[in-house]
């Protein structure tokens, strides 16, 4: 999968950026070699200058390693690998049997974009399973991206050469089109616009930046680890008074 957002609607870490990249690609031509790694069946969506989603479906219907692509009342969700619990989590929210795990997020996303009762990150580590995804809602501009905490899905960001955000499973891509400056998506770990990246596992230690350095000795975009020693000052809210993309953060 990949998705791309402009910088005015997404702000990531700036230790993302790393100052030896001299060569990223804009966003159009990140998509074009997207698109030409599967000519076939490469299926992209467009929201004029604000973001770019593309998704390959698997290659056979019963694949082990699912891929699902959706969009529900202008809300869309790019999302790799399984919920375990998902019949459980159905039946929570009261959705229809034949809801699938892109469906599901979208829900969630929506129940807590309109101040649910619960904070993002317990949401997110209530799902059981290998997943990552990332949820786009055009209608207000914002992202939403999260990785599981065992490993079971790869997901990598980067910045690209305007400055745009790019998202993405495929490690090729990325390195093309934003050169030095990409990392590893942190497990276990959220991503909001606005609110920025936190662990969902450890919601109340505050995220660090460390150093990353390629085999030539150059400076790449760090990687982001929880700081075990720091802890942000304050409990996220949880009432119907907080909105839950607007989760309290020592910067």
């Amino acid at each position: 999968m990949l998705a791309i957002f402009h910088k005015a609607f997404a702000h990531p870490p700036e230790e993302l950026n790393s100052p030896a990249s001299k060569k990223r690609k804009l966003p159009e031509e990140t998509l074009r070699d997207f698109i030409a790694a599967h000519p076939d069946n490469t299926f992209s969506l467009s929201f004029g200058q604000s973001a770019v989603l593309a998704y390959v479906p698997p290659e056979t219907p019963h694949c082990l390693r699912q891929r699902l692509f959706c969009g529900v009342d202008e809300i869309y969700c790019l999302f790799m690998g399984s919920l375990n619990n998902l019949c459980h989590l159905i039946r929570q929210y009261g959705l229809s049997k034949g809801t699938n795990e892109a469906m599901f997020v979208i829900e969630a996303y929506r129940t807590l974009r309109d101040r649910g009762p619960y904070p993002a990150d317990q949401v997110v580590k209530d799902l059981d399973g290998s997943f990552a995804f990332v949820v786009y809602d055009s209608k207000v501009g914002s992202v939403f991206a999260a990785l599981g905490s065992d490993g079971g899905e790869k997901l990598y960001w980067g910045i690209a050469g305007d400055g745009s955000v790019v998202i993405s499973d495929d490690v090729g891509v990325i390195k093309a089109g934003c050169a030095k400056s990409y990392a590893p998506f942190p497990t276990g770990c959220m991503f909001h616009s606005e609110g920025g990246l936190m662990s969902f596992e450890h919601p109340m230690n505050k995220m660090k930046a460390m150093p990353r350095i390629d085999s030539e000795g150059v400076m790449c975009g760090a990687n982001f680890k929880v700081d075990v020693y720091s802890r942000v000052n304050s409990i996220p809210r949880t009432g119907s008074e907080a909105n839950w993309s607007h989760w309290d953060r020592d910067e």
